[in-house]
């Protein structure tokens, strides 16, 4: 493949990306609508403590074959669909093991409310979760970004939302988790429904326990990266639950639940970008890869940091939406998408370090992650010392994320560029001027009524940020990202 094609590629999946990030903001806001104004805060926040649990469970199911899988494809000269079914049986028994322990010891999930109703059937999303991304894992090996937006952007969100509705009528204190089951059962159905389209079933393979024991260990630490990040982005709301109540945890998980969406923008590179770097370090050409790091880099950055000045400056106007009750977080929700902003160096960093030193950059994540939490507590700890009040503490954990995730994007990129012999960062001073044009315009947009500053004012921002970013920020190979069809080959 050469590095045009590769470019292509990359190219190609972004499209569907950012396709699929309008249809999750679609789709995320009526289910924080429907959750806040609906269950309330209280509700919301017992819900989000029970789904961090599950989902971090979830996380360590897939043992780190979300992007291990790619390499596996590449490397094996076994058919392709025997080693994607050893990776579902491994995921199955590490989700049966995960799941098992939930429902011997329940209080994990629900530290601080009685447990009753359908709280015990949350641990059975464990298996559709891992399932789920084993399979569009697999199917991202050869291209198909679709089903991962069709799955997680328009199945899963939507039917949350749906259900959630719906099952308002049913119980106010079931409802939100019952949702949330009936979300992860239909994503799986659309992630499996493809993986069986694609792939087939396997012919004359059986599971091989020895083999499927070396797959699992061979991904420990590919699946302690992952599970790191992923605790980075959740860790915040467990130290939250420690300190304040159920009310503050849930009005955080709504500003965490907006600010996540410009994650996604780079979650979902991580399918496409995996088997274009291995497939790169496979034929020696470091080069290639430092390239396809600077390109999805600046992509994603540019993107995070338009998508943060459209959610953040705002901000009261979006948890608004949600009620009265969680304007209150606006703060939080600044922060938290500062620490997107500068996690995107990292993330694409890392992209690349977990096929070329994955020790070290568990290193790093695991020192990143102790300074995440060490910084939670002590500015919390200090602001109680000052008396300030609890949504002021509560901003606490989202600035410690900024600071701790700026540090690993410096030295994650350090790192890869010594090893790759080449520069990775993918920093250029346009986002500077098109960041200082969209915030003063953001700025005065807050003048106007919160109605308009919605209607008016985000569109307004976007198209200045996107024009100064297309002009002074874009390339010939940059301007790929928005050509139709971007990937084909010629």
């Amino acid at each position: 493949m050469t590095q045009s094609s590769d470019i292509a590629a990359l190219a190609k999946g972004g499209q569907t990306n950012l396709f699929g990030f309008v249809l999750r903001l679609a789709a995320r806001i009526p289910f924080l609508f429907i959750a806040g104004r609906w269950y309330g805060a209280e509700a919301l926040g017992v819900f989000a403590y029970a789904v961090i649990v599950v989902e971090f469970s979830a996380q360590l199911a897939t043992l780190g074959l979300k992007r291990g899988l790619a390499e596996q494809l590449s490397t094996t000269s076994r058919p392709h669909v025997d080693v994607v079914w050893d990776a579902m049986v491994a995921g199955f028994v590490a989700s049966a093991i995960a799941a098992s322990i939930l429902f011997a010891f329940p209080q994990a999930m629900f530290p601080n409310s009685p447990i009753v109703g359908f709280e015990r059937l949350l641990p059975l999303t464990i298996f559709a979760l891992a399932a789920s991304d084993i399979a569009l894992a697999a199917l991202a090996y050869r291209h198909d970004i679709a089903s991962t937006v069709r799955a997680r952007a328009i199945v899963e969100p939507w039917t949350i939302s749906i259900a959630a509705f719906a099952l308002a009528f049913y119980s106010l204190r079931d409802g939100l988790i019952l949702a949330y089951v009936l979300s992860m059962l239909a994503a799986l159905i659309a992630s499996l429904w493809p993986l069986l389209r694609s792939y087939g079933l396997p012919r004359g393979w059986r599971p091989n326990p020895v083999r499927i024991l070396k797959l699992a260990w061979r991904n420990l630490p590919m699946a302690g990266a992952d599970a790191i990040e992923w605790v980075s982005r959740r860790i915040d709301i467990a130290i939250l639950g420690l300190f304040f109540s159920p009310a503050i945890v849930g009005i955080y998980y709504v500003a965490q639940q907006l600010a996540s969406l410009p994650q996604k923008l780079k979650t979902s590179f991580d399918p496409i970008l995996g088997p274009v770097i291995t497939q790169n370090l496979r034929d020696g050409n470091k080069a290639a890869v430092a390239k396809q790091v600077r390109q999805a880099g600046f992509w994603i950055i540019a993107a995070q940091a338009g998508v943060a000045l459209a959610l953040g400056i705002p901000g009261e106007a979006w948890m608004g939406l949600v009620g009265a009750t969680f304007v209150g977080g606006t703060g939080v929700l600044a922060f938290l998408l500062a620490a997107e902003v500068v996690a995107a160096t990292a993330a694409v960093s890392e992209a690349a370090l977990i096929y070329v030193a994955r020790h070290r950059n568990l290193m790093i994540s695991c020192a990143m992650l102790a300074i995440q939490a060490a910084l939670s507590v002590a500015i919390i700890l200090i602001m109680r010392q000052f008396a300030l009040p609890p949504l002021y503490q509560a901003t606490g954990p989202a600035i410690a994320l900024m600071l701790a995730l700026g540090l690993a994007s410096i030295a994650k990129a350090r790192l890869l560029s010594r090893l790759l012999g080449a520069p990775v960062s993918p920093w250029r001073w346009a986002l500077v001027w098109a960041t200082a044009a969209a915030t003063l315009l953001g700025w005065l947009a807050t003048l106007i009524p919160e109605w308009s500053e919605l209607v008016i004012g985000v569109p307004v921002v976007l198209s200045v940020y996107c024009l100064i970013i297309w002009y002074r920020g874009f390339g010939p190979e940059d301007r790929m990202l928005f050509k139709l069809g971007a990937g084909k080959k010629s």
